[in-house]
Order: C-alpha cells, then structure tokens, then sequence
C-alpha cells in the first residue's frame, strides 16, 4: 500500500490526551474517522463538535479485556471498516521490583500487553478480510531497554515488543503491516500527577532509586519530545509504502537504544565461545523458517 484509495478509519486507545490525542487530531485533520477508545468520552467534546461525522468515541477501560469486542463492534457499525489501530493507552509505574505489589503488576501487564494483544486480535479478522491493516503499538524506549526502579513499565513493554515482532510475520501474507513505536520523553502527560503511579518507598531502596523517583516527577511538562510532530511522522508512514517494525522517536531514544544494542552486542562477542561451547559437539545445525 502506497497511497490510500479510501479515507482510513481509526481505533485509537487512550485518545483524551498525549500521542492518542496528536494522532487523532493528525488523522482527523487529513480526513479520516476516527474510534477513540476512552475512560472519559466526554473529555473529547471539543473534537466531536469539530468532526461530527468522522468521530465516534466508545467508553473503554484499557486495562479490561472485556471491554475489547464492544470497541470493535462500535468501529465496524460506524464505519464499516478498521484500517489503524492504534494500541496506545499506558501508564507509568515507579518503584523497585519489591516495592511494587502484585495488583500494580499486573494492571500494568494487562494495561501495557494484554489488552493490546486482545485488540489487536479482535481487529484481525476485520483487517484480514480487507487484505490490508496497519496496527500501531505505542511501546517506548523501555521496551528495548529497562531502567531502574520502572521494571513493571518495561515488562508490559518488552512483553509487547516480543509478541509483536512475532505477529508481523505472521499477518504480513494477509496484507496487515505492524510497526512498535518507541518514543523516550515527550510531553504527553505521561508524568503528570494523576497518570504517574509511584509505589509506596521502601528504606532500603529510598537511595537507590531517589534519582528516578525525583526525575519521573519533576519531568512533566518539560520533556522534549513533541506528540504532534510525532503524531505527523506515525500518519505519513501509515500511508507510505515502507513501514518499520520498530521507529523510535525522539533523539534520547535513538542514542539511548542504540547504546543499547551497541552493548549487547559486544557483551555477545565476549562470550560467543563460551556460549557456543555448549552444544553437543556431533549435533546438526538446525534449519529454520527464519
């Protein structure tokens, strides 16, 4: 797909603010439909009132599964058709691995992985029939690479990441293209006092991580990545005819992981030998699909 014969229609999660906002005002803007998917419909009144006819918004809870069938539903009885889903709903959670409590793991699991991966099979069936579908998973540096005291932020991330690179391959015959975003900081409010989740400070970890707690606070507003040129960049590429699997955004993160993958790969250097050294020394190489 190059150039698209039809408007597209969107689902979009977490569409009140941030990148789900931009890139629904960027889609809005070019003359496409949009399905936001939000907690709060009413949050997107001023968007509804300047696009009647193109915006719909369903009330959807992005960390329940159940919700999913309905968003889904909502699009293809308004629309007729699903052509992006954006999976970009999140949260931060800050803490140490001891100090975040089982119920916070998990509601970042499902927030950041489960429910996408649910979207994102609903959809499927839709964007298979058509022979074409783009889908979006909003992922971040930390889903490359995790930093201290938000290894519950990257869990759901890098789970996003490994199950999405999979799925590529696999729905590509079909027409659907996949690409991960992976932004660093932009000001989407993302940190803002009321998104931000920060565990309960346990002593032992209270200097360890007093750095990231202080720098996850203060950062709202003052981040420096801008949601609409990244909202731009995301619209153009879903009508271009090259998508990425994986785009980061933002310069933090193109030094950032690209450090990243640096580091890994001499770390695999070191040890290739040693590594290798424990295969059975008569064995066959396996022969693989990929």
């Amino acid at each position: 797909m190059t150039t698209t014969e039809h408007q597209l229609t969107w689902i979009i999660t977490g569409a009140t603010r941030g990148f789900g906002r931009s890139i629904a005002e960027d889609a809005l803007r070019r003359g496409d439909s949009v399905l936001a998917a939000v907690r709060s419909p009413d949050a997107l009144a001023d968007l509804a009132s300047s696009y009647p006819r193109r915006l719909a918004t369903v009330a959807f809870d992005a960390r329940d599964v159940g919700g999913v069938p309905a968003v889904v539903a909502a699009a293809t009885e308004r629309f007729g058709r699903i052509d992006v889903l954006v999976n970009n709903a999140g949260r931060g959670y800050v803490g140490a691995a001891e100090e975040i409590p089982d119920a916070e793991l998990r509601e970042s699991l499902e927030l950041h992985f489960l429910v996408p991966a649910a979207l994102t099979r609903a959809v499927l069936p839709v964007m298979r029939s058509q022979r074409n579908g783009t889908i979006i998973q909003m992922s971040s540096q930390g889903g490359r690479m995790a930093f201290p005291g938000v290894g519950a932020y990257c869990a759901g991330k890098f789970a996003l990441e490994g199950w999405t690179e999979a799925l590529a391959g696999e729905v590509a015959p079909f027409g659907v293209r996949v690409m991960l975003v992976e932004p660093s900081r932009f000001r989407t409010g993302f940190n803002a006092p009321d998104v931000l989740t920060v565990a309960e400070i346990d002593e032992a970890y209270r200097d360890i991580l007093a750095a990231v707690r202080s720098d996850m606070r203060v950062s709202d507003g003052a981040q420096e990545g801008d949601p609409d040129k990244a909202a731009a960049v995301i619209g153009d590429l879903v009508r271009s005819g090259e998508l990425p699997l994986r785009l980061p955004l933002g310069g933090e993160a193109v030094r950032r992981i690209g450090a990243a993958y640096r580091s890994n790969l001499a770390s695999l250097d070191e040890y290739a030998e040693l590594a290798a050294g424990t295969d059975y020394a008569d064995a066959v190489a396996s022969v693989r699909p990929i």
